[in-house]
């Protein structure tokens, strides 16, 4: 394995054992929920807007080691944001995992880590369960849909 590819793996453990903005928010004011059947990872994300902008993100749930840091790392990424700029890194965040934009990689900071994640179909929808339910959070849905 590559020093890079090393170096990708340790992120990833280490969101996966210390999870940024793992709590419940009392505040939220947009929570939907993600469940992945194949492999059991179930997720709530949290937001709290205002007037379009993220201003708090977390997540509660339990799954594989891929899921829990990409929530992890999509929570760090977003705070702040505008929900148009979250949609925009959805997109990009997606057809990186499906190898479809591998160029992206360089525009999505910290979170190209998971670009080996297309290597693995079985495992896409580990990294992008997360983000699936923070738009369907955005878009005022109870549950999210992963296709």
């Amino acid at each position: 394995m590559s020093e890079l590819q090393d170096l990708y793996q340790d992120v990833i453990l280490e969101h996966s054992r210390h999870p940024r903005n793992f709590r419940p928010m009392e505040t939220a004011n947009r929570k939907a929920e993600g469940y992945n059947p194949l492999c059991g990872d179930h997720y709530t994300i949290f937001l709290n807007l205002d007037d379009n902008t993220i201003l708090d993100i977390s997540f509660q749930g339990s799954g594989c080691a891929i899921s829990k840091a990409s929530a992890s790392m999509m929570s760090q990424a977003l705070k702040r944001k505008t929900t148009v700029q979250a949609e925009e890194l959805f997109n990009k965040f997606r057809r990186l995992v499906t190898g479809h934009d591998a160029d992206s990689a360089a525009s999505l900071g910290k979170l190209a880590v998971f670009a080996g994640v297309a290597e693995f179909p079985t495992r896409i929808k580990c990294a992008t369960l997360a983000w699936h339910t923070l738009l369907a959070a955005l878009q005022e849905k109870q549950v999210a849909s992963t296709e």
